[in-house]
This record gives C-alpha cells, structure tokens and sequence, in this order.
C-alpha cells in the first residue's frame, strides 16, 4: 500500500510539474475537428467571476515554432509577453472598462492552421470557457498571420464570428481567398496590419490586403510600417507599445460584433 501510494504521489507530481513549466497558461488539446485535436495553451484570467464572459484573443504562431514542441510558442508573439510576466489586459477606449482576455495558442504541426480548422477551435474553446462571443478576436505573426487573412476570408458564417484582427507579417493568400476581401469586408472586421520597412515581399502582401479589402469597404484597416524586416513582433506585442494612445490589446476592444 505504501509502495502503491508512493508512486500515485510520484505520478502526481510529474503531472504538476509538465503543467507548471506552461505557467500562467495550462496545456489544452483544441478540436480542429470532430475527430482530431491540436495542443495548445490557454490562459484563463486568474479570478473569473461566475457568470461573466471575458474576450477570445486566438493567438497563431509563425512556420519556426510548429511541430510538437509545446514550450516553442513562447519563443514569440502574445504568449511570449504572457511568458515574461505581462499582463494581458486593457481598458477599452470606449467605455473605459478594464477587460481580461482568455487567450489561446494552438499548436500546429507544420506551417499554420487553415481556416477548416478554426471553426471547430472556437465551438470548442466557447463550449469550455466562458467567452464573449461578440468579442473574438485573432491575432498572429509570419504563418500565423496567413492563418488570420484565410479564417475571416473563408466564408461568411466564420467572418461574421470575428470582431477585429491583428495581422503581422504575413505571407500570400492562395489565388481563390485573396478573392474575398468582400467576406470580411461585409462582416465589418476591423483589422490592424504590421510589417517591416525591410520586409518587401510581406509588405507587399499587407498592402495587397488592405486594398482588396477597401475596394468593397473604406476605413476597415490600418497600416504600421515599423524600421526592420521580418521581425520585432515582440515589440509590437508588447502592452507598453502604443500608436495613438493604444496598444494592440486596446484598439481590438473598440470593436465587438452585435448580439
């Protein structure tokens, strides 16, 4: 009995320490369909209320950090901010209240994920956590951010899901989804684009973005040229960087879609 209850308290241990290494975030799988799941961490805010619903924040990492490596994701992007002790929350410039994010960082096995994917992550993580369903938002860097432009131009029910993006770097859209800027153009999804001065080719593709997306609709995005290359988003992650007066965090707060 003794031997037996020494091992279960072992056991016990190891679990805390594989979840400790992740912290504050917890190690999830996510469905990306009925019948397969991807790790991922989640952070949820620390003394939720019950019966409050806080914003999705869906973080989607760069090609370097895919495969099975979970800790990897904290090299970059939100979590690594999360990882070095930041905060991740922010006052909404509109009715100045303070809101804590639940914020999600799916693994993938190669590159990133495509937009079939998503749609079974959010009916997931909704099902699990109490998330504002008017306040989802996705965010990503480099392939991450190929992820976000494919989720909100795939079809009009996963647009009309996403309130407002952050997109960094990206790459290229295949031929059919640069096609259907009009999606998220009549879905109303505000995004915020970033991209090196040094970083012709992705530069070339946010600016190929925002031009689709106004020949259907004015005023939906914005455009940060930062002194560099395909890099330095961790500064631009970073709660304390602010472009008129708001961070990434809070400028996604001004936006929410209708009940």
């Amino acid at each position: 009995m003794f031997l037996k209850n020494l091992i279960l308290l072992g056991s016990m241990w190891v679990w805390g320490s594989a979840d400790g290494q992740y912290a504050p975030m917890q190690p999830i799988q996510v469905k990306i369909s009925p019948w397969q799941t991807r790790p991922a961490l989640i952070l949820t805010p620390e003394k939720a209320v019950p019966g409050k619903k806080y914003p999705l924040l869906i973080c989607f990492h760069g090609r370097s950090i895919a495969g099975h490596d979970l800790g990897k994701i904290f090299r970059e992007g939100v979590t690594r901010q999360i990882h070095e002790g930041r905060r991740i929350e922010a006052v909404n410039p509109k009715d100045k209240q303070l809101y804590e994010f639940i914020v999600l960082a799916p693994l993938a096995e190669s590159w990133s994920f495509t937009p079939q994917d998503i749609e079974p992550m959010l009916d997931d993580v909704i099902k699990r956590y109490p998330v504002d369903v008017n306040r989802i938002y996705l965010t990503g860097y480099s392939a991450g951010g190929w992820a976000v432009e494919s989720a909100k131009t795939h079809n009009a029910h996963l647009a009309s899901r996403i309130a407002a993006c952050v997109t960094m770097s990206p790459p290229i859209l295949d031929s059919p989804y640069l096609k259907r800027y009009k999606v998220p153009a009549d879905a109303g999804i505000h995004t915020w684009y970033f991209a090196g001065s040094d970083d012709g080719y992705f530069l070339g593709n946010v600016r190929t973005y925002i031009d689709s997306t106004n020949k259907y609709k004015q005023g939906l995005t914005r455009l940060t040229v930062y002194k560099g290359g395909h890099c330095c988003w961790h500064d631009l992650y970073n709660p304390l960087y602010r472009e008129n007066g708001m961070n990434v965090y809070e400028w996604l707060l001004q936006y929410k879609n209708t009940d």
